[in-house]
């Protein structure tokens, strides 16, 4: 069975973990690819809330192997506080595999990334402030610190030497902060080797051996694909690769393996942080998506910035990934407006554009050129199929569907586990 990619098709905040959670009854293996603790998945079960933010969304589906792969960056502090949260609950966790080529947030790079972010003032780019893009910056730099290193002390004790010689400078010199101990940080993270090892893990070998067994492994992006570095509004972006390609990359298992790339849609359209947004309200109609989609950042705790449909965006993320289906999730949400305005195109310096520009400019000064659709007032939240939603909210998705380039195949018309409306299969 070839491997499944999902992913968010807009700013992140999609609902990812709703639909990954869905998969996962039928999936063996789901694999985070990459991204950090700066990602946020919450889960309902039952009367049951889940927020993730470094695992896995399969790691509550007890059928399925969680597998945490080297495209990740891993704050070891993050991930026992949340292991011992799920515990608690009654969650076993003790099927998770984490590639021991995964690199480590260390201390140093939670502290450069906070002074860093405080030091740009106005200019500032909207970190979590987590450490996660000075820990990419570092492993591209070859001075990062990976979850292997914790098992050999004097490899590690070099690495963290030869990070701090030049962090210690940028810290003291530039932003007046005290220097710190290399030796603090290495027996800080020696702490944390022995509980780790059992869940370190050849993940690539893993994963290629089971698709090579007709496993089921379906991989899950962290934030969305225009948070994507290369491939986002950029530098209002994430320091990794939510995108289709970045599921190779961040586990080791080859293009030609992957039969299905999903993209989650929200049936509206939200940003956390800074950076250009064209459908933005900043209305009643903003207020009012944000209070009854509770649109607040599972990670950051952050107000989420709401606007209406973006299908510009939509048409992008297809074409970048190579989508072959999308799942709506919170049509919900829009019940009870009269008339609902999606954006078609942009306009910029007069002209109409369709397409994302591949200027920033261009895109800081677009403006959405909406068509109005009809809205709905029938609560859909117990619609178990399409024909049960009122004919106007069959004719958005319709509509989305056509302007978006790839067939939805589910909707979420509720944040319950069971609250979706599946149209086409995932799997099969």
């Amino acid at each position: 069975m070839p491997a499944l990619v999902l992913l968010g098709a807009q700013w992140g905040d999609e609902g990812k973990g709703k639909a990954t959670d869905l998969l996962g009854g039928s999936v063996d293996y789901v694999v985070r690819y990459q991204g950090g603790n700066n990602a946020g998945h919450t889960v309902v079960v039952g009367d049951q809330k889940y927020a993730l933010h470094l695992l896995p969304s399969g790691i509550l589906t007890p059928e399925c192997t969680p597998v945490i792969g080297n495209g990740v960056v891993v704050d070891p502090s993050v991930l026992f506080s949340e292991l011992n949260g799920l515990n608690e609950r009654g969650v076993d966790t003790s099927k998770l595999l984490i590639s021991g080529n995964a690199h480590i947030i260390t201390p140093y790079n939670v502290t450069v990334d906070k002074v860093t972010e405080r030091f740009l003032g106005k200019r500032k780019i909207g970190t979590t402030g987590r450490g996660i893009g000075p820990t990419y910056a570092d492993k591209i730099n070859r001075v990062g610190i990976r979850i292997q290193d914790l098992y050999d002390e004097s490899i590690l004790t070099q690495k963290v030497e030869a990070a701090l010689e030049v962090k210690n400078q940028l810290l003291t010199k530039l932003y007046n902060r005290r220097a710190i101990e290399a030796g603090q940080v290495v027996e800080e993270l020696l702490g944390y080797a022995d509980r780790l090892k059992p869940y370190v893990a050849d993940t690539v070998l893993i994963l290629n051996e089971a698709l090579e067994q007709d496993k089921v492994v379906l991989f899950e992006g962290g934030q969305g694909t225009l948070l994507d570095i290369d491939h986002g509004t950029y530098p209002f972006v994430t320091s990794s690769n939510p995108t289709a390609g970045g599921a190779c990359t961040g586990t080791g298992v080859g293009p030609t393996k992957i039969s299905r790339v999903i993209g989650i849609l929200k049936a509206y359209t939200t940003r956390v942080g800074s950076g250009p947004f064209p459908t933005e309200l900043f209305d009643e109609d903003g207020e009012a998506l944000r209070r009854i989609g509770g649109e607040r950042g599972v990670t950051t705790g952050r107000d989420r910035r709401c606007g209406w449909f973006d299908a510009v965006i939509a048409r992008y993320a297809t074409r970048v990934n190579g989508l072959t289906d999308f799942f709506l999730t919170k049509l919900d949400v829009l019940t009870g407006w009269e008339e609902i305005p999606v954006c078609v195109a942009y306009e910029i310096d007069g002209k109409r554009v369709e397409e994302l520009p591949y200027s920033q400019t261009d895109f800081h000064h677009a403006k959405p050129v909406y068509e109005t659709l009809p809205g709905w007032s029938e609560d859909i939240t117990k619609a178990k199929t399409f024909a049960d939603l009122p004919k106007n909210a069959q004719a958005y998705v319709k509509a989305l569907e056509e302007m978006s380039g790839a067939p939805i195949s589910a909707i979420g018309v509720g944040p319950g586990r069971d609250e979706t409306i599946e149209i086409n299969s995932f799997i099969g």
